[in-house]
């Protein structure tokens, strides 16, 4: 499984963010380039503790459920819902929501497994190191693929 800790992978994941552009379009789902990049940084936010949710009460019900299928090999699949506060509530800028982004997953390289938060996701609780790395990788991975690289 992909490792944003593993130097190689994650200039992969930066390789693949650079192929985007501003006009770049979904080939599923209603965000454009720059939310989706905003969306995605609010979950690498979420994995370094910057930035705290509350535990939502659907998560209580089958976060853990969810959890066991989410950590699995299988990519995500298209169509699952966001969370409304990772979700941008105005106009992004492609280029800084870009920057912001490759920051963030290059932190994960150079802070390490000990950069990362040990408080609970907001929908599938508590995660270790591991859990919160491939979830983050499989997320970045399925919004890359959503726009086509």
């Amino acid at each position: 499984m992909n490792s944003l800790f593993d130097p190689e992978v994650n200039n992969k994941f930066v390789e693949r963010i650079n192929l985007l552009s501003k006009d770049s379009k979904a080939l599923w789902g209603n965000m454009g380039p720059a939310e989706m990049l905003f969306h995605c940084s609010m979950a690498m936010k979420s994995a370094f503790g910057t930035i705290k949710l509350k535990r939502a009460f659907i998560g209580y019900l089958f976060g853990s459920m969810a959890k066991k299928q989410m950590l699995s090999e299988k990519p995500f699949k298209q169509g699952l819902p966001t969370d409304s506060s990772f979700k941008a509530k105005e106009k992004k800028n492609f280029e800084d929501e870009k920057k912001t982004l490759i920051e963030l997953v290059k932190r994960f390289e150079t802070g390490g497994p000990g950069g990362i938060t040990s408080e609970s996701h907001p929908f599938f609780g508590k995660l270790n190191t591991d859990e919160w790395n491939i979830l983050t990788a499989k997320h970045l991975d399925h919004h890359l693929r959503q726009f086509g690289v």
